[in-house]
């Protein structure tokens, strides 16, 4: 099953793409590590500003964007027109549980995307877990009620 709702000509892909069980994109996510931490502000800046490309880009509706850095993971939702943080949470307290070394090494911007990836799986088809970390916030927004089922691309 391909993501086929983006029109991606001028864009690369985001980093990960949630999709639903019913095939419609539903989280797009956008991942900085190392070494692109080195001005954490501007990667920031830059990363929302693709996330927004993406958005704009796409035929349908896309209701959640990510981003991801080796501090924060930032839950955005997106109505067509606005963009709006609606969750923050600590990278580390999150991925830890499947890099259990996370606070102690060097995380590079492919294994941080892996993570993540794992991460929004379980909420998808629970491979490592029936209560993945962060359940209850991601329940919350309305998020993980649309990941079950669904699948990730990276």
């Amino acid at each position: 099953m391909q993501a086929t709702n983006l029109e991606l000509q001028d864009l690369e892909r985001p980093d990960v793409v949630a999709i639903d069980k019913d095939g419609k994109i539903v989280l797009i996510v956008e991942v900085k590590g190392f070494p692109f931490d080195s001005n954490p502000k501007k990667t920031k800046e830059n990363a929302i500003l693709q996330i927004l490309d993406y958005l704009k880009a796409s035929k349908t509706l896309i209701t959640f964007a990510m981003f991801v850095d080796l501090k924060n993971i930032l839950v955005f939702q997106w109505n067509g027109y606005n963009l709006s943080e609606i969750l923050s949470l600590n990278t580390g307290d999150v991925l830890s549980y499947y890099e259990p070394a996370f606070n102690q090494k060097q995380i590079f911007n492919l294994y941080l995307t892996g993570l993540i990836e794992a991460w929004i799986s379980d909420f998808c088809y629970h491979w490592k877990s029936k209560i993945p970390p962060a359940s209850k916030e991601i329940a919350e927004i309305g998020l993980s009620q649309l990941l079950k089922g669904g699948i990730t691309q990276p």
